[in-house]
């Protein structure tokens, strides 16, 4: 077995009557000998279905225990994960299987049909602790491999990007850059054997996948797994559970801070060591609200799938409120027309390399690296202490009147407003300055859209400078997302250009 392998069960083995692993959905914990007991059930289906070294297993659930239960089976025999949304539509679900090959598919009951598509198939129905009724589909069409032990440079998952367009890139991380990223990861966050983490976030996510689950069971750590983020419930699961640590995003703190049943349901006997947050920057005062509120420190990262996750993360010593942190056993750079520069302060592109960074997407895109740095495509800086400052994408820099406008900068300052649950900032054509820079707003709850936006334009014109103020306001229920969850800028904006074309505007 790989090492992650190795070292994933050997905290089985020093867990067996331990409680490590909790399924918040069923309300049950699952000992170390549970979770090596379903592991062992489904590895031995996949070798009767001669699923092994290098076989590609396209996996499609909902957060679950049985999620690093499948991981490490599926490791074991050498084979490979690729995670999915289980909410991907069966017409996007069907596609993928069409365009890649997928020695097998496991899934929930409600998708078997989908995925059989008239598809000549053999369907295993497992009955698991961690999962009641799981369903592996073998596709006989493919040949499969025998089991072997993978070299560290086999393929162990592959994960679609969140990237702004409609289609993801491909990301295929090896035994080693996974092991060197969690190692990393553990390192920087401090973990040991005495903390729980929960995860909120989705676990076909780089995000849950390896700072979460896998960093903090190589760490002897516990891991609590809710189906989605709750507000209401968020707090006394925290506390119930013994919570040292969650991960999330920006949108997450922002609930927390204004959802009624959230705030009524803290209580200061909760403990949390710390709350990591990544994504986009946030606000000071929502920053220092929470920390305060909470009593709690956040600590911002910046990092990828194609990092396999953090590349920076603010020390917890030394945070730099608005920063991504420092760089944490990653070379971090500045780019400007092709030329790494080394003045500080300097807008540009944000390159990477490392010892946990892809040198090629699966499906090649050779003009996203130069040399051995990763171009991120995301903007941002390093100050004179080197901490790290994200600017945006860029691609979604807005052009207005020739200057220069981050969609991120803008959002920053918006989200500061109660009312925003999310603001996503785009560049709209205009005839006088180009681009429009139009703020698209979720706001809490029904309120009355005049009067917010007027809040929105004054609150604007006090923290940005004047070509950064929002010209155009539209209020929306939801963006269109990708299977990662990430807004589809380009879809928001052909949906925005079609309501200005409807107004005549």
């Amino acid at each position: 077995m790989s090492k992650i392998t190795n070292q994933l069960n050997t905290q089985l083995e020093n867990n067996m009557t331990e409680p490590i692993i909790k399924d918040e959905k069923v309300n049950r914990w699952f000992t170390g000998y549970e979770i090596a007991d379903d592991v062992r059930v489904i590895r031995s289906e996949l070798l009767d279905l001669h699923v092994g070294l290098g076989d590609v297993v396209l996996v499609c659930l909902p957060n679950t225990a049985a999620y690093p239960v499948i991981t490490q089976a599926l490791w074991e025999v050498g084979a490979v994960m690729h995670p999915i949304a289980a909410t991907t539509p069966e017409k996007e679900l069907q596609q993928e299987l069409a365009e890649h090959d997928y020695v097998a598919s496991i899934v929930g009951q409600e998708l078997v049909d989908a995925v059989l598509d008239d598809r000549i198939a053999i369907v295993t129905a497992l009955h698991i602790q961690t999962y009641p009724l799981l369903h592996i589909i073998r596709d006989r069409n493919l040949m499969g491999h025998d089991a072997a032990v993978p070299t560290e440079s086999d393929l162990a998952l592959i994960m679609n990007t969140s990237g702004t367009t409609g289609k993801p890139k491909r990301v295929g991380l090896t035994h080693e850059l996974l092991l060197n990223a969690v190692e990393h990861d553990i390192e920087s966050h401090k973990m040991t054997e005495s903390d729980t983490t929960m995860i909120v976030m989705p676990m076909f996510h780089i995000n849950a996948q390896a700072v979460s689950v896998l960093s903090t069971r190589l760490s002897g750590g516990k891991v609590v797994i809710t189906e989605k983020f709750s507000a209401s419930k968020f707090w006394n699961q925290v506390r119930d559970n013994g919570v040292t640590w969650v991960s999330v995003v920006p949108t997450i703190i922002n609930i927390l801070l204004i959802n009624q049943n959230s705030l009524s349901a803290y209580t200061d006997d909760i403990k949390l060591r710390f709350v990591r947050c990544s994504s986009f920057a946030l606000p000071l005062d929502k920053l220092m609200a929470f920390q305060s509120k909470f009593h709690t420190i956040i600590l911002e990262g910046y990092g990828m799938t194609e990092t396999a996750s953090q590349c920076t993360i603010n020390p917890f010593d030394a945070p730099k409120v608005g920063s991504a942190g420092k760089a944490f056993k990653t070379d971090v750079e500045i780019m400007i027309d092709g030329r790494i520069i080394k003045e500080t302060n300097r807008i540009g592109e944000i390159v990477v390399r490392g010892d946990h960074v892809i040198s090629d997407y699966l499906d090649s895109h050779h003009e996203s690296f130069q040399d051995d740095w990763f171009l991120t495509g995301d903007l941002g800086y390093l100050d004179n202490d080197g901490y790290l400052f994200v600017k945006g994408r860029q691609k979604d820099i807005i052009n207005h009147g020739g200057e220069k406008v981050a969609p991120a900068q803008v959002e920053n300052s918006l989200s500061q407003l109660n009312f925003i649950e999310e603001v996503s900032v785009i560049g709209t054509p205009d005839t006088l300055y180009g681009e429009a820079v139009t703020a698209v707003v979720i706001t809490c709850g029904a309120q009355d859209e005049e009067l917010e936006r007027r809040k929105i334009m004054a609150h604007a014109k006090k923290t940005l400078a004047n070509y950064e103020q929002p010209t155009r306001i539209f209020f929306v229920q939801d963006y269109p997302r990708n299977a990662t969850g990430k807004v589809i800028r380009l879809k928001l904006r052909e949906q925005v250009m079609s309501a200005l074309v409807g107004k005549g505007a």
